[in-house]
C-alpha cells in the first residue's frame, strides 16, 4: 500500500486505512493503534484548518510574506511526518510478511511507537498557543461550508477519543454546527453573519488545542486545567454564559426574524435542520436543569414544558407525512418558534433558574408555552383524534370502575393549581351520571349480547366513558376545557335513552333467557377432541387407575387437570376403557360439562350413556323426575361417573344430590383445565406435557399409523415433532399440516413452524377461545397483558402483579391489600392451566411464570383484535399508522425509533408504553402516560426529565448508569405507585426530600440486590409518611438513629432489603449499634447486606431473613431462631464467623426452608430433634469446612427435600444417613441431591 503524497486529504485517509489493516492483523496491537488513528486525527484536524483558511487582513502594514509562508510550512511538516512515519511503518510491516518462516512483529510495536513520539513532540513543538493565536489573528475560513466541515472534523476527532468531557465538547460543537445550518436555512446574510462564523470558527480550532493538550499530558495538575478551560469553553462560548457571545447569538436570530420569508419550501425540504437546532436545545435545558439541584418549583415545571413542547416540534419536523399536511401558517410559525426558543434558551443561566427568571425572559417564555401548547393542539386532539371503534373491548366494566375511582379521587382533591379554573362542577356531574351509566351496564350484562339495540348502546356507553377519561385527564395536565361540555352532554343524553331502553327491553330479555336455558339442554359439547391416540402416560394411567380402584370406600374425586390440548379426555377415556376399570364397576356413566350446562342436560347425558337411550326420551321429563331415576339406577352398583371438561364446582352441585354413596369404592372422575377442590384430600392429577420422544411417536401414529415413518422422513419428522413443545393438541395440528403437504417441502414447515402457524387451526383457536371466553373480564386483561412479553419469557411474578395493578386491572378485595389480590389473580390463571409456574417462591407462590407457546401466540392475536395491546415487532409493523384504532397500550419489542417517533404523534392518547430494546429516546412522550416501562434504555449522563410531566403515571421502570441522585422534581408524578430502577452501576440513589409528597407510593424497587434508595433525612419531623410503602431497597448510612426515624414513616412496608452504603469505619461490633425493625409491625421478608458489626431487632411477625456479608455471631442466630413465625432462613456468603453452630432447644419453631451457603468458616452443626419440627427443606452449598449435617433431620417428620453442592463427602455421607432413618420411618417422600462432594453420586 502507497501513502500518496499530492494531496492531504488522500495523504491521512489512505494512512488511516493502513492503521486498521495493522489493527485487524496483529490484535495484541489493537489498542494502541486505536490510539495512534486518533492521534493521526488530530493532525489531519489541524491540516484540514491550515489548508482551507485564508488571509483576511490583506491591507494591514504587517502582512509579510513570510507569515503565509509560515501557514503552508507548518501543513507540509504534518503531512510530511505522516508520509515518513507510514512508509517507515510499510516497510517493518513488509519484512514481517517476507520473512514470515520466523516472524518476528515486535518491530511492528517499536515503529508504532516512534510514530506516536514523533506526533507528540510535533504538537509541542509546532502547534502551541502563539501559534493558535496568530492564526486566529490574520486567517479565517469564512466559506460557512468550510466552517461546517471542520467543526464536522474537530467533533469526530474529539468522539474518537473515548474521554467523556472530551466527548462532551464534541457534541457540544454540534450546536454550532446546527446554529450555522439554521442561520443560513433562515436567510441571515451580512455581519451577523460573519461575526458568528468567527465565533463558531475560534471555538472549533480552541476546542482542538485544548483537546490535544489534555490527550499528550499526564500530569495531572496539567489536565486538570485543561478540564477547567474546556468547562469554561463549554459554559461561555457555546452555551453562551458570556454576555457578548449571548449578543452575537441574539444578533443572528433577530437577523432570521426579519430574513424569513413567506414561502415555505426552503423549510419543507430543510426541515430536518430545523430539528437538529432544536433537538441541540433540547440537551442545553436538560442540561441546565441537571446543574440546578435546587429549583424554584414554578420555574422547573416551565422548563419541563419547555422541554416537552421542543422535543414534541422535533418529532413533527421528522415526521413526513404529519409535516406535509401542516397548514403554510403553520409551518411557518415552527421557524419562528424556532427562534424564539433559542433567544430564551441563550438567555437563561443558571443563577436565573435557581432564583428566578428575570421579567423579559419570562414574558418571552411565558409567549413561546403557550404558541407551543397551540401547535400542540393543532396536531393532536385529545377527542378528535379518536377513531369511532378504536376503544379497547376488554373488561369494559372494569376500566369504568378505574375512572370512576379516578374521578372521585380528583373530585376530592386540589389537582390543579390556582391559576387554572378547574371544572370540579362538571366533574361531579360527570361522575354522577357515569356511576348510573355504570349500573345500568350491570343489569344488561347478562342480555346486551343476545339483543342488538342494548349491544350498540353498551357500545355507546362504554365509548363515551373512555372519551370523558381523556378529555378530564387531559384537562388534568393544562389542555383546554371546551371538550368536556361536548362529552357530558353526550352522558346526559346516553342517560335518559339508558332508562327509556331497559324498560322496554326487560321483558324481551326475560324471555330471551328462557330460550337460552332450552338451547343449553340440546348444546353440543364444542371442543375440539382429539383423536383418541394416547402415547406415553402409561405411569399416569397406572396411578389413575389405582386411584380409582384402591383407597377408602366412600365415594370419592379424582381429577385430571391441565391446560388445553394436553390430552386429559385422551387419557380419562384410556382409563375408563381399561378393563381393571370396566371390570371393578358396575356401572360407567359418562357426560361432558363444558361452559355451557344445565343440569338438565347433565342429567340426561348420563341416563343416555347408562342405557344407551336417546335424548329424545327424556326431554319432556322435569328436572326432579331425571334426578330421581338417575339416582335409582346408582343405588347399590359401583359406579363410575366421568364428568369432563368442568369449570367450576357448581356444575357438580347440581347433580350430586342424585350419585348415593353407598360406601362401595364408587368414584367421581372429572377432567378440567381448573384445579378444583371438591374434597380437601381429593386427589389431582397435574397432566404433564410429553417428552420429545413421545411427542415424536405421537406424530408418527398421526400421520401412519401402523405403516411407520418412512426413513427418509425421520429427521425433519423428529424436528418438527420437539417444536410442538410436548403439547398433543399442538402435534395433531402439525399433523394435520403435514398431512396436506408435499415430503420434499416438510423442511419448510420445520423452519417456518411456529406457535402462529398453528393458530390458524380453526379447532386450536375455538380450544383457546373457549378457556378465555370463561375467564371474568378482570382475568381476562390480566391473560392479554402476558401478550406484551416475549414468546418463552420468564416473567417475574412481582412485576407482573405490579403492572396489573398500576393499569387497573386488580379490584380492591375486602380485607386483602391490592398485591395479594394480584396474587390470587394469578393463582386463578395458573388453575385454569392458561399460565404456567416457571420458579416457586422459598414462601410458597409463583416467583416467575410464562405462557405456553399456543397460549402466547393467542394472547397476542386476542389483544389486537380487542385493541387491548398492540405489539411493534419492526419497521414494517405499520398497522398503528394505518389502522382505525386508538392503541392505548405499546409494547415495542424491536422497533427503533422511526416507529415510535410516528406512532407517538399519530395517537398521543397512548396510556402505556413497554419497551424491551436499548434504544435512544428519541421521542417525545405523550402526557396522559399510566405506564412507562423504559426496558434497557439507559441514562447516563442525566435523568430523563420528560418523565416529570407525565401527571397520570403510575408505573415508571428505567436503567440508570453512574446517576446517584433523582431530581426534586419527581414530586410532579403525584401518582405514582412504583418506581423500578434497573442497573448496577451505582451503589445507591439518593432520594429527594419531596419524596415523601408522593403519597400514593407502594413500591420502590431495585433490580441490582446490592443497590438501594438512600431517604432524606432532612425534615424528618414534619414530612409526611409513606402509608401505603409495600416494597423497598433502601441503603443507610451508619447512624441507626436516622433508620429509625425513616422506618416509622414507612409503617406498612412488608418487603424490605437493606444495605450498609460503604463506610471507611472498622467493622467491629459495637454494642449500641443495635438496628431495629421490630417498628414494622407488617413485615413479612428481609434481607440485610454488609451490615457489619451490628446487632438486629426484628418484628414477631417475619416469615422471611436473607442475610448476605453481615460476619454475625452464631448467638445472633439462636435469637432469630425464637421469632415464632420464621419460615424461611437463607444465611449466606459470610452473613456468619465461627466454627460452630450449637442450637438450643425450641429455636426455629415454624422454619420450612433452611439454606446455609458459602459458610466458610462453619465446622460443627448441633442440633436437637424438637428444632426444626415444621422443616421441609435444606440446601447446604460451598461449606467446605462443615463435617456433617445434624442427625436428628432424620427423625424430622416434615423433611422433602436435602440438597449439598460442593461440601465434604462427610456431609453427603451424613444426608444418606438421614435418608435412610426417614425411609425406615416410612417417608419415601424425602429427595436428595448430591453435586460435587467427593465420591459422592446424586441419588
Amino acid at each position: 500500500m502507497e501513502i500518496c503524497c499530492s494531496s492531504s486529504p488522500s495523504c491521512f485517509e489512505s494512512a488511516l486505512d493502513y492503521l486498521d489493516w495493522i489493527g485487524k492483523t496483529f490484535h495484541y496491537l489493537r489498542d494502541v493503534i486505536y490510539e495512534l488513528k486518533t492521534e493521526v486525527r488530530l493532525l489531519q484536524s489541524f491540516d484540514l484548518y491550515l489548508t482551507k483558511c485564508t488571509w483576511r487582513r490583506r491591507n494591514h502594514k504587517t502582512c509579510l510574506e513570510q507569515d503565509e509562508e509560515e501557514k503552508d510550512v507548518i501543513s507540509s511538516r504534518i503531512q510530511d511526518l505522516i508520509i515518513r512515519r507510514m512508509q517507515g511503518l510499510e516497510f517493518v510491516c513488509s519484512e514481517y510478511l517476507i520473512h514470515s518462516s520466523s516472524p518476528d512483529s515486535s518491530q511492528i510495536g517499536r515503529e508504532v511507537t516512534r510514530f506516536r513520539e514523533a506526533i507528540k513532540l510535533f504538537f509541542e513543538t509546532h502547534i502551541k498557543e502563539w501559534c493558535i493565536n496568530f492564526l486566529l489573528e490574520y486567517y479565517w475560513l469564512r466559506d460557512p461550508e468550510l466552517v461546517i466541515d471542520f467543526i464536522d472534523s474537530v467533533a469526530e476527532t474529539l468522539a474518537k477519543m473515548k474521554r467523556f468531557r472530551l466527548g462532551r465538547l464534541g457534541k457540544k460543537l454540534m450546536l454550532l454546527k446546527s446554529f450555522v445550518r439554521f442561520a443560513m436555512l433562515r436567510g441571515v446574510l451580512g455581519q451577523q453573519l460573519i461575526d458568528f462564523l468567527i465565533h463558531a470558527e475560534v471555538v472549533a480550532i480552541n476546542a482542538l488545542h485544548l483537546a490535544s493538550i489534555w490527550y499528550f499530558h499526564t500530569d495531572n495538575e496539567v489536565r486538570n486545567e485543561t478540564e477547567l478551560q474546556i468547562s469554561r469553553l463549554i459554559d461561555k462560548k457555546i452555551n453562551p454564559g458570556d454576555p457578548q457571545v449571548r449578543e452575537t447569538y441574539i444578533h443572528v436570530l433577530t437577523a432570521a426574524y426579519s430574513a424569513r420569508s413567506s414561502d415555505t419550501s426552503a423549510l419543507e425540504k430543510n426541515k430536518h435542520l430545523v430539528a437538529d437546532f432544536m433537538e441541540c436545545h433540547v440537551h442545553n435545558i436538560k442540561e441546565l436543569l441537571i446543574s440546578c439541584t435546587d429549583i424554584l418549583v414554578p420555574i422547573m415545571n416551565q422548563m419541563l414544558k419547555l422541554l416537552e413542547g421542543l422535543r414534541f416540534l422535533t418529532i413533527l419536523l421528522r415526521h413526513q407525512k404529519m409535516f406535509k399536511e401542516l397548514c403554510h401558517e403553520m409551518k411557518n410559525l415552527i421557524g419562528v418558534v424556532a427562534c424564539d426558543a433559542a433567544v430564551v434558551i441563550f438567555s437563561l443561566s443558571v443563577n436565573q433558574i435557581k432564583e428566578g427568571l428575570a421579567e423579559e425572559t419570562d414574558l418571552a417564555l411565558f409567549h413561546l408555552l403557550k404558541v407551543l401548547k397551540f401547535v400542540r393542539a393543532e396536531v393532536t386532539d385529545p377527542v378528535t383524534s379518536f377513531s369511532p371503534f378504536g376503544f379497547p373491548r376488554t373488561n369494559e366494566l372494569g376500566s369504568m370502575d378505574f375512572l370512576l375511582q379516578n374521578l372521585k379521587e380528583l373530585e376530592s382533591c386540589n389537582e390543579a393549581d390556582d391559576s387554572i379554573a378547574f371544572p370540579k362542577d362538571q366533574i361531579h356531574t360527570v361522575l354522577e351520571d357515569l356511576v348510573f351509566l355504570r349500573s345500568f351496564l350491570v343489569k344488561i350484562a347478562d342480555q346486551h349480547n343476545w339483543d342488538g339495540k342494548l349491544q350498540a348502546l353498551w357500545s355507546r356507553v362504554t365509548e363515551v366513558a373512555h372519551r370523558a377519561e381523556f378529555v378530564i385527564d387531559s384537562i388534568v395536565v393544562g389542555d383546554k376545557h371546551e371538550y368536556l361540555e361536548r362529552v357530558a352532554r353526550d352522558i346526559q343524553l346516553l342517560r335518559t335513552e339508558a332508562l327509556e331502553t331497559y324498560d322496554s327491553t326487560r321483558h324481551d330479555c326475560g324471555a330471551q333467557r328462557t330460550n337460552q336455558k332450552s338451547f343449553h339442554i340440546n348444546s353440543k359439547r364444542s371442543i375440539p377432541v382429539l383423536n383418541e391416540v394416547l402415547v406415553g402416560l402409561d405411569d399416569e394411567v397406572k396411578t389413575i387407575i389405582h386411584s380409582l380402584t384402591r383407597g377408602s370406600k366412600l365415594l370419592d374425586f379424582v381429577s385430571i387437570v391441565g391446560m388445553a390440548g394436553l390430552g386429559k379426555t385422551t387419557l380419562a377415556n384410556r382409563v375408563c376403557n381399561d378393563q381393571l376399570i370396566l371390570s371393578h364397576f358396575h356401572i360407567l356413566a359418562r357426560c361432558t360439562v363444558s361452559q355451557v350446562y344445565s343440569m338438565h342436560s347433565l342429567l340426561v347425558q348420563l341416563l343416555c350413556s347408562i342405557s344407551s337411550r336417546s335424548p329424545d326420551e327424556y326431554l319432556e321429563m322435569d328436572e326432579n323426575d331425571l334426578a330421581y331415576k338417575l339416582y335409582k339406577l346408582l343405588k347399590g352398583n359401583r359406579y363410575l361417573i366421568f364428568l369432563d371438561d368442568v369449570w367450576e364446582i357448581k356444575a357438580w352441585n347440581l347433580v350430586k344430590s342424585s350419585l348415593p354413596d353407598d360406601a362401595n369404592g364408587s368414584r367421581i372422575l372429572f377432567t378440567s383445565r381448573i384445579q378444583l377442590q371438591f374434597k380437601p384430600d381429593s386427589m389431582a392429577q397435574h397432566l404433564r406435557h410429553l417428552t420429545d420422544e413421545e411427542s415424536w411417536k405421537l406424530l408418527q401414529k398421526k400421520l401412519f399409523g401402523k405403516e411407520g415413518f418412512p426413513p427418509t422422513l425421520g429427521k425433519v419428522g423428529s424436528q418438527i415433532a420437539k417444536l410442538c413443545r410436548g403439547l398433543p393438541l399442538t402435534i395433531v395440528l402439525v399433523a394435520g399440516i403435514l398431512a396436506n403437504t408435499a415430503e420434499d417441502s416438510w423442511e419448510e414447515v420445520a423452519k417456518s413452524l411456529t406457535s402462529s402457524i398453528v393458530l390458524d387451526d380453526e379447532n386450536c383457536r375455538k380450544t383457546l377461545e373457549l378457556s378465555y371466553s370463561h375467564l371474568s373480564d378482570d382475568l381476562k386483561s390480566c391473560l392479554l397483558y402476558f401478550g406484551a412479553f416475549k414468546e418463552n419469557e420468564d416473567v417475574p411474578v412481582r412485576r407482573l402483579s405490579w403492572l396489573w395493578i398500576s393499569e387497573g386491572f386488580v379490584r380492591k378485595t375486602e380485607g386483602k391489600i391490592l398485591e395479594d389480590a394480584a396474587d390470587d389473580y394469578l393463582k386463578d390463571l395458573v388453575d385454569r392451566s392458561l399460565v404456567m409456574v416457571s420458579d416457586k417462591r422459598t414462601m410458597g407462590g409463583a416467583k416467575a411464570c410464562r405462557l405456553h407457546d399456543l397460549v402466547h401466540e393467542f394472547c397476542v392475536k386476542k389483544a389486537k383484535e380487542e385493541n387491548f395491546l398492540h405489539v411493534l415487532h419492526s419497521r414494517n409493523d405499520c398497522f398503528i399508522l394505518t389502522g382505525t384504532s386508538n392503541p392505548l397500550r405499546i409494547c415495542d419489542r424491536s422497533a427503533r425509533n422511526l416507529m415510535i417517533r410516528e406512532s407517538m404523534l399519530e395517537f398521543p392518547n397512548i396510556r402505556s408504553l413497554l419497551l424491551f430494546q436499548e434504544d435512544d429516546l428519541g421521542f417525545w412522550l405523550p402526557k396522559l402516560l399510566r405506564v412507562l416501562d423504559l426496558g434497557e434504555l439507559e441514562f447516563g449522563a442525566y435523568f430523563p426529565m420528560e418523565v416529570f410531566l407525565l401527571a397520570h403515571l403510575r408505573y415508571l421502570a428505567l436503567r440508570l448508569n453512574l446517576i446517584d441522585s433523582i431530581p426534586t422534581a419527581i414530586a410532579n408524578l403525584s401518582r405514582l405507585q412504583t418506581f423500578l430502577l434497573r442497573g448496577g452501576y451505582f451503589t445507591y440513589c439518593l432520594l429527594p426530600k419531596t419524596i415523601w409528597n408522593i403519597k400514593t407510593l407502594r413500591h420502590l424497587w431495585t433490580t441490582n440486590p446490592a443497590t438501594g434508595f438512600i431517604f432524606p433525612v432532612e425534615y424528618l419531623e414534619v414530612s409526611p409518611g409513606l402509608d401505603h410503602l409495600d416494597t423497598l431497597s433502601l441503603a443507610i448510612d451508619s447512624s441507626s438513629q436516622s433508620l429509625q426515624k425513616i422506618l416509622t414513616k414507612l409503617p406498612n412496608i412488608r418487603r424490605l432489603s437493606c444495605n450498609m452504603r460503604k463506610s471507611r469505619e472498622e467493622a467491629t461490633r459495637i454494642g449500641e449499634r443495635i438496628l431495629v425493625f421490630d417498628c414494622l409491625s407488617q413485615l413479612e421478608s428481609l434481607t440485610l447486606r454488609f451490615l457489619y458489626g451490628y446487632g438486629f431487632k426484628f418484628p414477631l411477625n417475619l416469615k422471611k431473613l436473607t442475610l448476605f456479608y453481615n460476619k454475625q455471631p452464631w448467638s445472633e442466630i439462636s435469637t432469630i431462631g425464637k421469632l415464632p413465625k420464621l419460615e424461611v432462613l437463607k444465611l449466606l456468603d459470610d452473613s456468619v464467623v465461627g466454627e460452630e453452630w450449637e442450637m438450643k432447644e425450641g429455636e426455629f419453631p415454624s422454619l420450612r426452608v433452611l439454606k446455609l451457603s458459602n459458610l466458610w468458616n462453619l465446622r460443627s452443626w448441633t442440633a436437637s430433634s424438637d428444632n426444626f419440627p415444621c422443616l421441609e427443606k435444606l440446601v447446604v452449598r460451598n461449606c467446605e469446612n462443615l463435617e456433617e449435617v445434624p442427625s436428628c433431620l432424620g427423625e424430622c417428620p416434615t423433611l422433602e427435600m436435602i440438597e449439598v453442592k460442593r461440601c465434604r463427602e462427610s456431609v453427603a455421607s451424613s444426608v444418606k444417613q438421614v435418608q435412610q432413618e426417614q425411609i425406615d420411618m416410612g417417608n419415601e417422600v424425602l429427595k436428595i441431591l448430591i453435586e460435587m462432594c467427593a465420591n459422592a453420586r446424586r441419588s
